[in-house]
């Protein structure tokens, strides 16, 4: 069987680093960013504030007591989905096949490339030509996995390289702390520790089968991990993915209020869907189709996000644009697009940290007792828009089910 050389690349401090090229004077200084109000929090915080106990998703009031010093911006994310489209677009044009993992991570499969220029030879010049074009500091580790080669990168930061050679994986991971497998989450390094693990090479001595009585199934992917085992393939990149949905109505309405509401319910539904499938979107669109089927849409381009009062808002933008006629509605829609893979805290820049814990305790909700179980005041006339275990499962584009309202 073939040997895997996959690779992962990081952006160093990828907000910090952006910023830094916009204003010299920030390098080699304590640099925070995130919402400006004590009850903000850290999106970002370069190496020097991380000495100081700093770190992203703190509460920005802690973060001050911790580096009063620090310069504190509140940070742009249009010029960060910028420079990480700049990135994607050198190594979409460099390697075979490629996943983009979140606004600054990515796997590179280059399995095979050994034979024409050597994969270590490939990923550093890949780095150099990223480093130069940009201006950006990324590191990389290189392994025969996805967790093995995260963990390296973790291991080279900043601006560093790592190789794992095939078969050393165990070796490499055993003085390592058990934090640094991916999925070890405070809760779960917590529950490891009560179990007197701390370091890796402890994880790989004692059996899969006590691991999962405590951990069960997440227990045994942490464990097989742990030995350097992963077999997950990388996932290839389509930038433009979607999730959608639409409502034809059984009576013609004009009745705005209804309109609004029901798009309002529409975008909280699919806002919800991409934090339930880890994804931020960068394009909101709405359609409407009027009683003589004639049908319009509009679009528009918005930092990455999958926060609900954000697409939300942006949605009914859109919508008042686009009803301009004064006409009998048949039909309304809202697609997200331009979708990554990523987690909320792309989303800190003017959020609270009141509004962060709300989205989570919502979704729990959600997660318990169904996609209807808690929504907006606004929203509760409308009727249920459709239910998915998981629209993200597979790299195909999602489209919802048209529902009869």
């Amino acid at each position: 069987m073939k040997e895997r050389h996959i690779s992962h690349m990081d952006l160093d401090s990828f907000f910090v680093s952006v910023e830094r090229l916009q204003n010299s004077s920030f390098k080699g200084r304590p640099l925070i960013i995130g919402g400006m109000s004590d009850r903000g929090v850290v999106a970002s915080c370069s190496y020097e504030a991380r000495k100081f106990g700093v770190h992203s998703a703190m509460p920005m009031k802690q973060a001050r007591m911790l580096c009063p010093d620090a310069i504190y911006i509140r940070g742009d994310s249009h010029l960060y989905s910028k420079y990480s489209q700049m990135v994607t677009e050198i190594i979409a044009e460099s390697v075979p096949l490629y996943e983009k993992s979140s606004i600054d991570e990515f796997y590179i499969d280059l399995t095979g490339m050994d034979r024409f220029f050597g994969c270590w030879k490939m990923n550093q010049e890949l780095k150099q030509k990223i480093e130069k074009e940009t201006g950006l500091p990324i590191s990389f580790g290189l392994s025969a996995n996805k967790t093995v080669s995260k963990i390296a990168t973790g291991v080279a930061k900043p601006a560093g390289q790592k190789f794992v050679e095939h078969g050393s994986e165990k070796r490499f991971l055993s003085p390592l702390s058990v934090k640094t497998i991916p999925g070890v989450g405070g809760e779960t390094y917590k529950t490891l520790r009560q179990l007197g693990i701390q370091y890796i090479r402890t994880l790989q001595e004692i059996p899969k089968e006590l691991i999962f009585k405590t951990l069960h199934k997440p227990g045994v992917e942490i464990w097989q991990k742990a030995h350097g085992i992963d077999d997950r393939p990388v996932i290839p990149f389509h930038e433009r993915k979607s999730i959608s949905t639409e409502r034809t109505f059984e009576s013609d309405t004009i009745d705005v209020v209804k309109l609004r509401n029901l798009l309002s319910a529409m975008a909280e539904n699919l806002a919800f869907q991409l934090r339930k499938g880890h994804k931020l979107c960068a394009c909101v669109t709405v359609k409407i189709r009027y009683s003589d089927f004639n049908t319009y849409s509009a679009q528009a381009k918005i930092p990455y996000t999958s926060a609900d009062h954000t697409l939300i808002k942006r949605t009914l933008e859109l919508f008042d644009k686009l009803f301009q006629r004064r006409q009998l509605i048949r039909l309304v829609g809202v697609r997200f697009s331009d979708l990554v893979s990523g987690g909320y805290q792309i989303n800190l820049f003017e959020e609270t940290e009141e509004m962060i814990h709300l989205y989570e305790a919502m979704d729990r909700i959600r997660l318990r007792y169904g996609d209807s179980a808690v929504k907006r005041a606004n929203g509760m006339d409308a009727k249920t828009i459709g239910r998915f275990d998981n629209p993200f499962d597979g790299s195909a584009p999602v489209l919802l089910a048209n529902r009869k309202a």
